[in-house]
């Protein structure tokens, strides 16, 4: 069975961090029951399939963290309006559409431990599904009739499929370097983050420093999130995240523990990477194999230091705000998105 990715952390360090997230859904809460109300109203449909197949994975349990930030970036700078209400069902609406057409494209069977929706109505259904979700989120874009708004988040919606796209023609690739890794990384998860947290500030009017440090927070925090992500695909966390161990190893995706472990590798060990990554010929044992490669060269440990350097990155965006809970709070999901990994 894959084994633990780092050291042990403290119970009380990782208590604190899985507090965070508690703490941001109580702060935000009364407007985050505006959000789910919209999200559930606009995603109504004569067609019967489309709510029912939209309902299916917005009612799978996710925290909605990215709506969370856009609704708490609001309280960090002390914005009264209620626009922020329909952006982050905007952004929320934008985030389930790709993991609808991702699970097609990754033929994914299992999300959050329920089936797909792919694995339930099909290839064709999700799809659709997800690209009325998408036109969804720009009528609600067009609604707040602020044009660097829809500026930015249709940007984020073109980015984020430039980077699947880019990550499509990286898999089975082992000459991929750590700085298209991270290219991809950037822009198929980091940039709704910035998104997300960006587009508050621009509603309140606060000026570029504001908006710029808000994008800053979302985009390093993004990019933390999914390196995280990457390395949990190798830990036995996963099953409790109700997702399967290896799937990215059997897709042949080559994420930053691939890589690591392949440049340290002897000949030997680049063997079984090129037969099991890029010519996808994998065998029983192989993925153990692959993990115990990874815990051999530090490559998962390696992996989550990499993670806390964008978390310090992104604490240290929100250094020109003044202390308030808010920003504790923001500062703990930082903790809490790093502390996922042990």
């Amino acid at each position: 069975m894959p084994a633990s990715l780092a050291p042990v952390q403290s119970a009380e360090k990782v208590k604190a961090a899985a507090a965070a997230i508690d703490a941001l859904q109580a702060l935000v809460a009364d407007d985050m029951r505006e959000v789910n109300k919209t999200i559930i109203d606009r995603m109504q449909s004569p067609v019967v399939l489309i709510p029912q197949l939209a309902g299916h994975l917005i009612a799978s349990g996710g925290k909605r963290l990215r709506p969370l930030l856009t609704l708490a970036s609001g309280q960090l700078i002390g914005y009264e309006g209620r626009r922020h209400i329909k952006l982050a069902a905007c952004v929320e609406f934008i985030h389930t559409a790709t993991l609808l057409h991702d699970d097609v494209v990754d033929e994914s069977k299992l999300r959050r431990g329920q089936e797909t929706a792919n694995e339930i109505w099909g290839n064709q259904a999700s799809v659709l599904v997800g690209d009325f979700l998408f036109s969804r989120a720009f009528e609600l874009m067009v609604e707040d009739g602020n044009l660097r708004v829809l500026a930015i988040l249709s940007r984020a919606s073109s980015i984020i499929a430039e980077g699947e796209v880019l990550q499509l023609t990286t898999a089975n690739d082992l000459s991929t370097s750590e700085d298209t890794y991270l290219e991809v990384i950037a822009a198929k998860t980091a940039a709704l983050f910035a998104a997300a947290c960006e587009v508050t500030g621009v509603v309140s009017e606060q000026g570029e420093k504001v908006e710029e440090a808000l994008a800053a927070y979302g985009r390093y925090l993004g990019i933390a999130f999914q390196i995280v992500d990457d390395a949990l695909d190798y830990s036995a966390k996963q099953a409790t995240l109700g997702k399967t161990v290896g799937d990215d190893f059997r897709e042949g995706k080559v994420t930053l523990p691939v890589l690591l472990a392949w440049r340290r590798g002897t000949d030997d060990e680049r063997t079984f990477w090129r037969r099991t990554m890029e010519d996808l010929d994998q065998q029983p044992g192989d993925l153990e194999r692959a993990i115990h490669l990874m815990g051999q060269h530090n490559a998962l440990t390696d992996t989550l230091e990499r993670a806390r350097h964008y978390g310090a990155m992104a604490k240290d965006a929100l250094a020109i705000f003044p202390a308030s809970d808010a920003k504790q709070i923001l500062m703990g999901v930082v903790d809490f998105c790093i502390e996922r990994g042990y």
